[in-house]
């Protein structure tokens, strides 16, 4: 009797948090996770944790999501255990982590990264339209699985190449919603320390290192000049070859800087470690293994994928090989992957109602702050004067000053302090502040 008392009571439970598929996963509270075929042969992962703050029902909390960087790198693995998730990647509870005021659904984006998979060479996307496009199609096929959350807030976070995919995603999804394609109450993008201009965030590297001096003037000509090789072949839409040569522009940075952390100036680094990205690797490798994989941490890096493709994989009693396709879901977009979106972030801003954020940790270089201040100056939107005239205030957490913002209309840019390109695990309080002004929780 008593056992099946205890059962009602957590179907009871259940039923009231409105979280019918609610089941445990890997780590502390409810959780679901899945796949949506979002094309024929192109399967999306996704990993949703329902928050543990004390609801009625989860609905009643935003639904955030993220999409991680690379492209290829993974949202269930980077995103959800070095950023903020409910675990760390020691197993040890995160005490910022997002969870506790919202929901949160990590997505391996696009398919091919992390959990998500193509059936054949075909399925995989090879430009920023048809990522959104497929994340859409994922958006259809998540409320038919979970309807309770179409009337819940929704805000897209992302980090990194993210900020390519996830403006054309918001877009999408947003015109999608108009044309009655779906049902879905979409807020607000926030983009994190983002790839939206990639040619500007190069331009960015040899005056933020030489201000910061990282580089003497030496330093600074030599990497001005093959971020200059890279602007030509970018203003000559040769797109692969700008990719190649933003590789060897980034060569130059390592050589010149003594193998500076593109992702926080101040982490330490060793010496052996970027000689081997100088020296034992050609382009393609050292592109992935900045983007994809953040840095040549070799020994973190082994941590997250034993965690994925162990506990993690058997707890969620998955069959798929964690970041198998995530090299080649890289090479597909690298004819891709110097575009700028800087115009799908004006049409966001021109034509919808979504608002739409930046957020930017100071000691970033990959995507340094100077660079997406010069490619946000360069839009033209309907409140640009505004924003140009309005004041820059400070961001105070407990007394402590975190950073600063500006806003105007729906467009609100943040400066992030004491954080690199990471700003959920850099920067928490920062991070919090962010969430509050998008989703009124944090």
């Amino acid at each position: 009797m008593s056992g099946l008392l205890i059962s009602f009571a957590v179907l009871l439970a259940l039923f009231n948090s409105g979280a019918v598929n609610a089941r445990a996963g890997y780590g502390p509270g409810e959780q679901d996770w899945g796949f949506v075929d979002v094309r024929e042969g192109a399967h999306m992962f996704y990993w949703l944790y329902y928050t543990t703050a004390n609801v009625t029902k989860y609905a009643d909390r935003p639904l955030a999501i993220w999409l991680q960087g690379g492209p290829g790198a993974s949202s269930t693995g980077y995103g959800n255990f070095e950023e903020l998730g409910p675990l760390q990647l020691d197993g040890s509870y995160r005490e910022w982590t997002w969870v506790k005021d919202m929901n949160v659904i990590f997505i391996d984006n696009p398919v091919g990264t992390g959990f998500s998979y193509v059936d054949g060479s075909s399925y995989y996307t090879t430009n920023n339209k048809q990522i959104a496009l497929d994340l859409v199609e994922f958006m259809k096929g998540f409320y038919a699985l979970h309807p309770e959350f179409k009337q819940t807030p929704l805000h897209i976070f992302c980090e990194s190449y993210g900020g390519k995919m996830a403006p054309e995603f918001a877009l999408e999804l947003y015109y999608a919603i108009q044309r009655g394609e779906i049902e879905s109450n979409f807020q607000s993008v926030a983009l994190g320390d983002p790839w939206t201009s990639p040619i500007d965030s190069v331009l960015s590297w040899a005056p933020y290192l030489l201000q910061l001096g990282i580089v003497d003037q030496d330093g600074h000509d030599k990497i001005e000049a093959a971020a200059l090789k890279t602007k030509n072949l970018v203003d000559g839409e040769k797109w692969t070859q700008a990719t190649l040569q933003w590789s060897l522009t980034q060569s130059v940075v390592l050589r010149e800087s003594k193998g500076v952390d593109f992702y926080n100036v101040e982490t330490p680094t060793r010496g052996d470690k970027y000689l081997r990205l100088l020296v034992e690797m050609n382009p393609e490798e050292r592109m992935y293994h900045t983007l994809v994989h953040f840095d040549i941490d070799e020994d973190r890096d082994k941590l997250l994928e034993d965690l994925m493709r162990g506990p993690v994989t058997k707890a969620l009693n998955l069959t798929i090989k964690w970041d198998a396709q995530s090299g080649t879901t890289f090479n597909k977009l690298m004819g891709d992957f110097m575009k700028p979106a800087v115009h799908i972030v004006e049409e966001l801003l021109n034509s919808t109602t979504v608002r739409v954020g930046v957020f930017s940790g100071g000691l970033d270089l990959i995507c340094a702050t100077p660079g997406a201040v010069n490619w946000i100056d360069s839009m033209n939107w309907n409140d640009k004067t505004k924003y140009l005239s309005n004041p820059r205030v400070g961001i105070t957490v407990d007394r402590v000053l975190e950073g600063y913002q500006k806003a105007a209309g729906n467009f609100t840019m943040f400066w992030v302090n004491r954080s690199g390109h990471m700003v959920p695990a850099d920067n928490p309080a920062a991070m919090s502040h962010i969430l509050r002004e998008f989703t009124g929780f944090g």
